[in-house]
């Protein structure tokens, strides 16, 4: 008869970590990702204009950058239907 619901915690720990580690981490990952592969400089540009890239570095960050995305609007999903009637 204890007053703390285990498996709610555990839910709520997992889910945080999920949420608050892990889609920061995901996005992190995309970043990496664009960095890495062959750059070449434009010729006559600045220091910091870079052209090309790892093409399957910019497929890994794409898919890393859309989870991220999709779990932003999901979350602005579950927003919504909590506040509004209609939508339960």
């Amino acid at each position: 008869m204890s007053w703390i619901n285990l498996t709610a915690l555990w839910k709520i720990v997992v889910f945080g970590l999920l949420a608050g580690a892990g889609l920061p981490a995901i996005f992190a990952l995309g970043l990496l990702a664009l960095s890495k592969g062959s750059r070449t400089q434009a010729a006559g540009a600045d220091s910091d204009v870079v052209v090309g890239g790892n093409p399957a570095g910019i497929a890994a960050a794409a898919v890393c950058f859309v989870i991220v995305l999709a779990a932003i609007a999901w979350g602005i999903y579950e927003v919504y239907k909590i506040g509004h009637p209609a939508a339960k």
